[in-house]
C-alpha cells in the first residue's frame, strides 16, 4: 500500500470484523492505570472503526510478561478504562487466540468492539523465528477480515501483531500512525528554521543514532539529563559519581568536533543540580546547585540548575521547529523537576512545530501538570520515534506501504 493507504482504503467497513493493533502499554500501580495517556490516543481510531460498522477486534500489550500468561499485565483494567473514554461498551476476551476470543469475536454486532487479552502472553508475537510468529499471526488474521496499524509505540518491532497480520489481510494506517509518520518527516525533510533539538535521558548511547542523523540537520542541539556528563567528561571535567559512559567519551568528542565544523551549537549546562545519593524512600533529597565544572567527588548530577534552564528557554525562544526527547533530571522527584519543566514550558511557548518525542518526555508533560493541547504533537512511540529519527527502516510502517 501507499503511505496515504488510511482506513477509506478498506472500503465499506460495515459488519467487516477489523483488527485494529493499538498501542495500550500504560504504567500501572497494580490495577489503577496511572498515565492513560495512550489510551486516549487510541480512542479517535477505535472510535471511527465503530462508527463506520465495523467490528472492532483490539489487540495490545502491557508489560513484558515473557511469552507466556501473567494476571499483573492483564488488559483487563485498560479495556475498562477504554469503555470509559469511548463511553461505549467494550467486551474483553480471557485469552488473544484461544475460545474466549472465538467466542466474543463472534459475538459482536455491527460497531461493537472487544480488546482481546494481551498479545504477548502468546510466544509467537515476539519469535524472532518467523514460521513461529506467522504461525501465530494466522490465527490472528483468522479472527478478522481487515487490518487496522494504529499502534506507533510498536511499528519499530517485527511482531506478529505488527508486521506479520498485515502481509496477511488487507491493511492499512490507523489516523494515530498516519499523523506520527507526517509529523517525524517534518523534522527530517525541510524543517523550518531555526531547529533546536533538546536530547536528555539518562544514556549517550540511546541517542547515537539520533544525534548522527540530525547533527547536519539541527541548527543548536541542547543536552541534558543523564547524557550530559559524558559530554562533560569528555571535555575534560570532573563529574563526581554522576551517571557516565566510559565507553562513549571518544563519540561524545566527535560529536562535538564535527558540530562545530558543521556550525551546529551544542549547549551543554553550565550550572547543575546535584545530590551526595540517588533518590529513594529513606532519605529526603538534599539538592544543590554547582558549576557544570565543578561537581564534587562526592555529588552525582540530578537536574540541569537553573542558570542553564534559563539559557535552554532562550535558546528555544525563536525556534520555528522543535524536537524534544528524554528530561532534563529526575523529574519524577520535585526537587529535580525544575530543569525538565523548564523545557516543557517553553516548548508550549514555541512559534512553529513542537514535538515531544514520547517515553519518558511524554510522561513528564503529563506529570508536570502541562495541558497537551499547548505542544504540537506529543509522540506516544519513544523508540519508534527515535528510530525513525535515526532514519532506520520500521517494520510496521514498511510493511504498510509495500506495493
Amino acid at each position: 500500500m501507499s503511505t496515504t493507504a488510511g482506513i477509506e482504503s478498506l472500503g465499506d467497513l460495515t459488519g467487516k470484523r477489523v483488527l485494529v493493533r493499538s498501542d495500550l502499554n500504560v504504567p500501572l500501580d497494580g490495577t489503577t492505570i496511572t498515565d492513560d495517556g495512550r489510551i486516549r490516543a487510541s480512542v479517535p481510531t477505535i472510535a471511527q472503526l465503530s462508527d463506520a460498522g465495523a467490528r472492532v477486534v483490539v489487540t495490545a500489550h502491557l508489560g513484558r510478561p515473557d511469552g507466556s500468561p501473567d494476571p499483573k499485565y492483564s488488559l483487563g483494567p485498560v479495556a475498562a478504562r477504554l469503555s470509559e473514554l469511548l463511553e461505549r461498551p467494550v467486551a474483553f476476551a480471557t485469552d488473544t487466540v484461544g475460545a474466549s476470543a472465538s467466542e466474543t469475536v463472534a459475538g459482536l454486532q455491527d460497531g461493537d468492539i472487544a480488546v482481546l487479552e494481551n498479545v504477548r502472553f502468546n510466544d509467537g508475537e515476539t519469535s524472532k523465528d518467523d514460521a513461529i510468529r506467522g504461525s501465530f499471526a494466522d490465527q490472528l488474521a483468522q479472527l478478522a477480515d481487515a487490518f487496522v496499524s494504529d499502534g506507533f509505540g510498536v511499528v519499530h518491532r517485527k511482531q506478529a501483531s505488527v508486521y506479520d497480520v498485515a502481509l496477511r489481510l488487507p491493511s492499512a494506517m490507523g489516523g494515530l500512525v498516519a499523523a506520527e509518520v507526517e509529523v517525524l518527516r517534518k523534522l527530517t525533510e525541510h524543517p523550518e528554521r531555526p531547529y533546536v533539538v533538546v536530547l536528555g535521558g539518562s544514556k549517550v548511547s540511546d541517542k547515537l543514532g539520533v544525534i548522527d542523523n540530525l547533527i547536519d540537520k539541527a541548527d543548536k542541539i541542547l543536552i541534558g539529563g543523564g547524557m550530559v556528563f559524558t559530554f562533560l567528561k569528555a571535555q575534560g571535567h570532573e563529574v563526581g559519581k554522576s551517571l557516565l559512559e566510559e565507553d562513549q567519551l571518544d563519540t561524545c568528542t566527535r560529536y562535538l568536533e564535527e558540530a562545530a565544523d558543521r556550525g551546529v551549537e551544542i549547549v551543554l549546562p553550565t550550572d547543575v543540580v546535584v545530590d551526595t545519593a540517588f533518590p529513594s524512600d529513606d532519605r529526603a533529597p538534599e539538592p544543590s546547585v554547582v558549576p557544570a565544572t565543578e561537581i564534587p567527588a562526592d555529588a552525582l548530577g540530578l537536574d540541569i540548575g537553573p542558570e542553564s534552564a534559563r539559557a535552554f528557554a532562550a535558546a528555544l525562544a525563536d525556534a520555528k521547529t522543535v524536537f524534544w526527547n528524554g528530561p532534563m533530571g529526575v523529574f519524577e522527584v520535585d526537587a529535580f523537576a525544575e530543569g525538565t519543566r523548564a523545557v516543557a514550558q517553553a516548548l508550549t511557548e514555541v512559534d512553529g512545530l513542537s514535538v515531544v518525542g514520547g517515553g519518558d518526555s511524554a510522561a513528564a508533560v503529563r506529570q508536570l501538570g502541562f495541558d497537551e493541547a499547548a505542544f504540537g504533537h506529543i509522540s506516544t512511540g519513544g523508540g519508534a520515534s527515535l528510530e525513525f529519527l535515526e532514519g532506520k527502516e520500521l517494520p510496521g510502517i514498511a510493511v504498510l506501504e509495500r506495493d
